[in-house]
C-alpha cells in the first residue's frame, strides 16, 4: 500500500495499531508520519519504531490519506477543529475512540469527510487484535476495502453497524482487561499450590491461548468445548461447579454491562 498514514497521537493503542502496520510487508514505513504532543515523547517514537514522528498535527494533516486519531475522547473536537483546513479533502479519517459517534464527528466539521469509527484492541501488538469497523456515508467501497485491508495487519475485524459499538467494547475493546485479570488469578492459585509464579503465568497464558484457538479453529459451542473437559465425578467439574456458586458468569455479564454503559455515556 503506497497511502501516506497518519496519526494524530500515539498512546497505548496508537503504538499497538503502528507496530502490526511496521510488521506488513505491505506498508513502506517512509508513508507514515506521527505528531505527538511532546519532544520526550517524539524521540521515543523515532527510537523505538524508526518512523517519521513531529510536534505538528497540521504537519500529518496535511499529508496523510489515512489519518488515524489515537488521542482522548474528550480531545476529538478540539483536534477536528484544528485540523479541518488542513485535512485532505478525499483522505479517510478514523476514528478510534470509545464514546465518540460518526454523528459528533461529522457536526464538528464544517465539510463532509469520509470518517471510520473503529474499535480495535491491544492484542493489535502482536496481530491478534479483534476491531469493528463502521464507516459514514461518504465512504465508497474501495475506501472500505483499503482500510479492511489495514486492519488486517491488526487481526481480525467486522463491520459492525455503529448501534453495536458500546457492546462491541465490553466484548472485546476492554475484555484484554478481564482476560489479563484471570491470567493473575489463576497463575496467584497455581502459586499458592506450589507451582513457581514464572511457570505459573506461562502455563495459565497458553492454557487461554490454546483454548481460545480450539474455540475458534473447531467451531464447537464453548458449552461442548466445557463438558469435553469435564469428566464425570473429575475434578474439573468440581471447579466449574464452585466457579457457578461463586457467580462467575453473572460478574462477567454484570461488568460488561457496566462497561457498556459507561461508553454510551462518555
Amino acid at each position: 500500500m503506497e497511502k501516506s498514514i497518519g496519526f494524530i497521537g500515539c498512546g497505548n493503542m496508537g503504538k499497538a495499531m503502528l507496530k502490526g502496520l511496521l510488521t506488513s510487508t505491505n506498508i513502506n514505513k517512509e508513508n507514515i508520519i506521527i505528531s505527538t504532543k511532546s519532544e520526550e515523547s517524539r524521540v521515543n517514537i523515532i527510537n523505538e519504531f524508526k518512523v517519521n514522528c513531529v510536534l505538528d498535527n497540521v504537519e500529518v494533516a496535511k499529508v496523510a490519506e489515512i489519518l488515524f486519531l489515537a488521542v482522548k475522547p474528550n480531545l476529538y473536537k478540539q483536534i477536528l477543529k484544528e485540523l479541518e483546513s488542513h485535512i485532505k479533502s478525499d483522505a479517510v479519517i478514523i476514528s478510534i475512540a470509545a464514546g465518540i459517534t460518526l454523528e459528533d464527528m461529522e457536526s464538528w466539521l464544517d465539510k463532509e469527510y469520509k470518517i471510520i469509527r473503529t474499535m480495535p484492541n491491544t492484542p493489535a501488538l502482536v496481530g491478534e487484535g479483534m476491531s469493528a469497523i463502521c464507516p459514514n456515508s461518504n465512504i465508497e467501497q474501495k475506501d472500505l476495502e483499503i482500510i479492511c485491508a489495514l486492519f488486517e495487519n491488526f487481526g481480525k475485524y467486522e463491520i459492525l453497524e455503529e448501534k453495536y459499538f458500546d457492546a462491541f467494547i465490553a466484548l472485546c475493546g476492554s475484555s484484554p482487561a478481564y482476560v489479563f485479570m484471570f491470567i493473575e488469578a489463576m497463575a496467584d492459585a497455581a502459586v499458592k499450590l506450589g507451582i513457581p509464579r514464572n511457570k505459573a503465568y506461562k502455563m495459565a497464558e497458553q492454557s487461554i491461548l490454546g483454548s481460545a484457538k480450539l474455540a475458534l479453529e473447531t467451531g464447537k459451542h464453548p458449552a461442548e468445548l466445557k463438558d469435553m473437559v469435564c469428566s464425570p465425578g473429575g475434578t474439573t467439574i468440581e471447579a466449574v461447579i464452585e466457579l457457578e456458586n461463586s457467580g462467575f458468569r453473572s460478574a462477567i455479564i454484570k461488568s460488561m454491562e457496566k462497561c457498556s454503559d459507561k461508553s454510551k455515556n462518555m
